[in-house]
């Protein structure tokens, strides 16, 4: 449920707790979680904690005046705690896995430092590919993002070191794991996966003068990439924020 408010700032009840409260970017409907991966992720961060919060949605077209005084010169996402503002989402992210911690919440922490980096090139080439406008240069940039894209799909194809039988004799070939590091979801999936889903849906038409982007990727994920086809087929029980999102303007 949610309610909007002529300020263009909306509260969905996604739990009450009047210390913890979340201002997250609205999609084009003004209401719902827009498409911008970092609120995205920090809303799944919250949800696997299992906490009860508040999160409360901004217009960014309507965006209130009382937002500037909060955070003066910053967009959503941004979270209050007893008062506190904190805007830097990775510092934010840092300040859930401390303050949420066991026995009460789960660790969403990795076990292999690795895996919070694997795929941290993709959307960074993602949006190069998109923004170009050149067409001699196409070639090059739809290159690079495969690579990147191949090189995540490597990762999770590859054992991690809590798969290997130190005394089988034989070589674990291919990694049996459902996500980034492991059987569980943490903080890598929480960061890549909301930006994946913006590369899988990305409609062709925001890219106007290159081959089909969602063609490129449908051929990358379901042909090339089966570990990662995998991967975003494990995680689809767990998506529960999809339904909650709805594209920026």
């Amino acid at each position: 449920n949610s309610q909007t408010t002529e300020s263009g700032i909306c509260n969905c009840e996604a739990g009450s707790d009047d210390d913890l409260l979340f201002l997250l970017q609205a999609g084009c409907d003004g209401e719902s979680i827009g498409n911008c991966p970092f609120s995205q992720r920090l809303f799944m961060i919250l949800w696997l904690k299992g906490v009860i919060f508040n999160v409360t949605t901004v217009d960014l077209k309507r965006k209130p005046a009382d937002l500037q005084n909060l955070a003066p010169g910053t967009n959503p996402p941004f979270m209050t705690f007893d008062g506190e503002v904190k805007t830097d989402v990775n510092k934010i992210e840092e300040f859930l896995e401390e303050k949420l911690a066991p026995p009460r919440y789960p660790k969403l922490g990795t076990q292999h430092p690795e895996s919070n980096s694997a795929g941290n090139d993709v959307f960074a080439k993602f949006s190069a590919f998109i923004k170009n406008t050149k067409k001699d240069a196409n070639e090059i940039y739809e290159r690079n993002l495969l690579k990147a894209l191949k090189k995540l799909d490597s990762y999770l194809n590859s054992p991690l070191p809590d798969e290997i039988d130190a005394y089988s004799t034989e070589e674990a070939a291919v990694s049996g794991r459902k996500f980034l590091d492991g059987n569980e979801l943490t903080l890598a999936d929480c960061n890549l996966l909301p930006k994946l889903h913006i590369i899988k849906v990305c409609p062709s038409s925001q890219a106007p003068s290159l081959r089909s982007v969602d063609a490129i990727i449908r051929c990358s994920l379901e042909v090339l990439m089966k570990h990662l086809r995998a991967w975003l087929s494990s995680l689809h029980p767990h998506s529960f924020f999809f339904p909650l999102l709805t594209p920026t303007a």
